[in-house]
């Protein structure tokens, strides 16, 4: 084995270790990763030759975790990995979206990175090092690559910026960003802030820049030790230059023309085919000589050529003219129109237009039991924030069905989630749902489900800290040129030809996520800068129009909302409250149709009750009251009697709490019974807590001191107790000792005899001598 290592330093003092030529030796590339007890290894496998007809690069990256890698079972019946969870096709995203733009124009051959968690501890986080180890598999590659990549993650931790921070250092951070670059210029940027500045944020990305250099160089390093810095040779496209030249000269005239009509969307895209149709219709009357198929592959050449044409003139009328495809200026935003409570059951709904893109954006609110449990290989806990954000076919006028959630579906969505979660006050009792449904996009989709969310959001009665909006902005540079050119709120079109996409969302005082993907070299932080300030303005003028339709969340929450009560408990009633097994709760929520949740967090016992209507909220929660209360001396509970005895009767004052209820307690007459008071089982009694025995915590009820004394009672003298604690008028034993008893219950005589008991065995009845040795001094 030729095993080469290599070694790179964070600014911390902690290492990262590459090594290659140990493991995954067939793969074209192999590389493991390895920082502190975490383990990756990322693989790369390219084909020899693209397939026919392929004009686009066929990349596929998955990040997978194993559930070993962290000593844990995966949960399920089967008990092992499945499908790609949310975070992994996150990670796998951010990885993507860095690599992609760096492989040649003219490379079509399907290649795979494949990168995997083999081990963790918990401190750091793998996500932060798959770009890296990434991008080293490629560099032990032939497969050819422009330049090596890395990613790391950078958060701002008590006013400082670290590089790839612990999972403990995260918790303190008002900024957590994913950047992916080359050792010269920024690639990718993903992440979220908590109303940070833009001067923060490229604050941050030029900490990330510095971190990445020496990671390219140490790839550089690897390939050149490898011998794999001389890359394969292929041949993927044929090109006619003759027909490159034609199309050029005959058809970018008509394109730039069309782009100055500022057409909306299909018209425009109808121009553009037409001309396109005209010159293939010309071409092969011209060409009779050529046979059908040399001609289909004339026509893919053509299509080709033609996006080239396209691209060059969009981008030219921008810069030379200012002019946009929909006729706008750099800076200026689409009209906007939106609109709340447009649909009647949901608990919050809103729609909101853009030009050619639209939201619609539903809010459901829940109890805890609607919480999403997140049981990944180093995350275990619940969400109570989720948006699910849909990108049907039709938005687009795509004749094709609609399948599973893709990739981008995910993305998106969790761009919107970032923007929005913080906004939710913590304290806020309701698991939170919001559904953005894509009804019609010409770019920027996701910054329209953040607008649309947090109009839906306050349509529900969410007490939002302050209104979100977002913009996607774009850029025209040419090489070798320096002007260039900012778009605000740019079209899809804008977005597949131009050379960034950069998407920000914010409240009126910061920045709260933000993602950027971009196509050319040399970006600049001057122009970084630029776009961000310009894209400040474009969000605070989307957030007046949002207001205009609704300023401030909803005060009362829509009929249908479920009403949830939340209150804290002392940390040992919660067992009291729920019962062995669950009896006790689960007979409350039956009886008044409340559902109850109980969680303990921070030492006490956090309560949710939820119920359609406030009588079953009131009277749940008065069930839980009467539970948790301590019963104080001289108060008055109305009881239940749940057990009868002859020297008085058992009540139960509060759930679980019973006191007994002397018989010579019951009333102010004398009492032989207790049944002759009236008394029964499961009769409500007023009584009074005269007394809680310190020693053994028992209950001491009287009902007659709640009863009127009749009219000369005199109260039976009693003799002082004799020292030992005997009371003094008591007689002494037949058998010389004390008798004792409950007031006038003479069941325990000191008379009682040796007595005989019949024993029944397998042989049957026979008589067994017993001395009855009973302490009576034993006996409450």
């Amino acid at each position: 084995m030729n095993v080469i290592t290599k070694t790179v330093q964070l600014p911390d003092g902690r290492t990262i270790t590459i090594e290659t030529g140990k493991v995954a030796k067939q793969a074209d590339g192999a590389a493991v990763l390895r920082m502190g007890n975490t383990v990756l290894l990322a693989t790369v496998c390219a084909a020899k030759d693209a397939v026919p007809g392929t004009d686009f690069m066929p990349l596929q990256v998955d990040y997978r975790e194993q559930y070993s890698a962290a000593g844990r079972f995966p949960g399920g019946f089967t008990k092992r990995e499945g499908k790609a969870n949310d975070d992994e096709i996150l990670t796998s995203r951010l990885v993507d979206r860095a690599l992609r733009p760096l492989f040649p124009s003219n490379y079509h051959a399907e290649v795979y990175v494949q990168v995997m968690l083999l081990s963790a501890d918990g401190v750091d986080q793998p996500d932060a090092l798959a770009g890296f180890a990434a991008s080293a598999a490629m560099a032990c590659s032939d497969i050819p690559f422009d330049y090596p990549i890395s990613e790391v993650r950078v958060a701002r931790v008590g006013g400082e910026y670290v590089i790839n921070p612990t999972f403990q250092q995260m918790a303190d951070a008002d900024m957590d960003l994913m950047v992916g670059a080359t050792k010269d210029n920024i690639m990718m940027v993903e992440g979220e802030m908590k109303e940070v500045s833009e001067q923060d944020l490229i604050g941050a990305l030029k900490v990330a820049a510095e971190a990445i250099k020496p990671m390219c160089e140490l790839q550089e390093e690897l390939s050149k030790e490898l011998g794999t810095d001389v890359k394969r040779e292929y041949d993927h496209e044929v090109n006619d230059e003759e027909l490159r030249e034609q199309i050029k000269s005959e058809l970018y005239q008509p394109v730039y023309d069309v782009n100055k009509q500022a057409l909306e969307k299909h018209a425009r895209q109808d121009a553009f085919d037409k001309i396109l149709e005209d010159f293939l219709e010309k071409y092969d009357a011209a060409h009779t000589e050529l046979s059908e198929d040399e001609l289909d592959e004339k026509h893919a050449e053509a299509h080709r050529y033609y996006d080239d044409v396209m691209r060059d003139a969009m981008r030219r009328c921008i810069l030379d003219e200012g002019l946009r495809l929909d006729g706008r200026a750099t800076t200026e935003i689409r009209p906007i129109w939106s609109e709340v409570s447009p649909l009647p059951m949901p608990h919050g709904s809103a729609l909101f237009q853009r030009g050619e893109t639209m939201s619609l954006s539903t809010c459901t609110l829940g109890t805890k039991l609607d919480e999403k449990l997140v049981d990944d290989v180093l995350m275990k806990g619940y969400q109570r924030f989720l948006l699910h954000y849909n990108f049907p076919p039709f938005s687009t006028g795509e004749a094709k069905a609609q399948r599973g959630v893709g990739r981008r579906e995910v993305g998106h969505g969790h761009l919107a989630w970032r923007g929005l979660k913080d906004q939710i006050p913590a304290d806020f009792p309701y698991t939170v749902r919001l559904v953005s449904q894509i009804l019609e996009s010409n770019g920027s989709s996701s910054m329209a489900t953040v607008c649309a969310g947090t109009l839906a959001l306050m349509d529900a009665g969410v007490p939002m800290k302050k209104p979100v909006s977002g913009i996607a902005m774009g850029l025209i540079k040419n090489p070798g040129e320096d002007k260039y050119a900012i778009l605000s709120d740019i079209l899809g079109d804008e977005d597949h030809l131009g050379d960034m996409d950069f998407k920000t969302t914010g409240t009126k005082d910061g920045l709260t996520a933000t993602q950027m993907d971009i196509k050319c070299d040399g970006l600049s932080f001057e122009i970084l800068e630029k776009a961000l300030m310009q894209a400040k303005a474009g969000r605070e003028h989307i957030l007046n129009k949002m207001m205009e339709t609704i300023s401030e969340p909803r005060a009362e929450m829509k009929p249908q909302v479920p009403r949830i009560e939340a209150f804290e408990i002392p940390k040992e009633f919660i067992g009291a409250v729920i019962g062995p097994g669950g009896k006790i709760i689960q007979q409350m929520q039956e009886d008044t149709g409340a559902t109850i949740t109980i969680d303990e967090t921070d030492g006490v016992g956090k309560v949710q009750v939820s119920a359609p209507n406030k009588d079953a909220i009131d009277a749940a929660i008065a069930k839980i009251r009467s539970i948790v209360a301590i019963p104080e001396v001289g108060e008055v509970y109305e009881g239940t009697v749940r057990s009868i005895m002859p020297y008085g009767c058992f009540v139960e004052i509060l759930p679980g709490k019973d006191g007994l209820l002397h018989i010579s307690e019951i009333d102010w007459k004398r009492l032989e019974t207790v049944e002759e008071a009236g008394i029964k089982e499961g009769d409500k009694l007023k009584v009074k807590l005269m007394e809680i025995d310190p020693k053994t915590g028992k209950y001491k009820l009287s009902r007659r001191v709640l009863l009127e004394k009749p009219e000369g009672y005199v109260e039976r003298e009693r003799r002082p107790r004799r020292e030992g604690g005997d009371r003094g008028d008591r007689r002494p034993r037949r058998d010389g000792g004390e008798r004792r008893g409950f007031g006038d219950d003479r069941r325990f005589g000191g008379d009682r005899q040796p007595r005989r008991f019949e024993h029944r065995d397998n042989d049957g009845y026979q008589p067994k001598e017993f001395n009855d040795s009973l302490d009576h001094n034993d006996i409450d």
